[in-house]
């Protein structure tokens, strides 16, 4: 990185012009909200990101300000099948413009194939990948197939093998009538 340039406090319009890329690899657990939703975060894990920026001509007198995002990182989340480790590849590859304001950012957002953000003097370009990062998150994360079998909730496994609770025979397919096994127990008790 140049000594020009710091990912947190990023001018934006300095760093198109001069139109040398930021390569990092940072470490993932750097980026605190991301490792919330890891699992057991290993301090080895990495975060490798570019990010370039260039000036392109725009609707006015000056030129629009492009950013040119792009990351990859694997991040251990919890298997919602089996609850082990999985190991989760994220990519990011995103292209913004900047506007002057949040206002025409809301008025321009619409019409716009590429993400719009607000130009600010101090831009921190670190905070816009790790956001990136959070949405490329699964909502489910699984492994393809698990190293372990899922475990079932209790009584699962007593079904579908042709017998019911207290031996009696039930169709397979069927469940046996929880309020059947509910009147053998009250039987029981009186």
């Amino acid at each position: 990185m140049s000594k020009s340039h710091h990912a947190t406090r990023l001018n934006m319009q300095a760093f198109a012009r001069e139109g040398v890329a930021l390569i990092e690899t940072i470490p993932l657990q750097n980026m605190e909200r991301l490792a919330q939703e890891a699992q057991a975060l290993d301090p080895d894990l990495m975060l490798n990101w570019e990010a370039r920026a260039e000036l392109r001509p725009g609707s006015g007198a000056e030129e629009d300000v492009w950013l040119h995002l792009v990351a990859t990182a694997s991040v251990p989340l919890t298997c919602q099948r089996c609850m082990g480790t999985v190991a989760t590849p994220l990519e990011v590859d995103q292209w913004y413009r900047f506007v002057a304001t949040e206002e025409i950012a809301m008025a321009e957002d619409d019409e716009s194939d590429e993400d719009l953000l607000v130009m600010e003097s101090h831009f921190d370009l670190l905070a816009v990948l790790e956001d990136e990062l959070l949405m490329a998150l699964p909502l489910v994360p699984m492994h393809d197939e698990c190293p372990v079998t899922p475990v079932m909730q209790v009584g699962e496994e007593a079904l579908g093998d042709g017998a019911g609770q207290n031996g009696e025979d039930v169709p397979s397919g069927e469940k046996p009538n929880p309020f059947a096994v509910l009147a053998q127990l009250k039987k029981k008790s009186d």
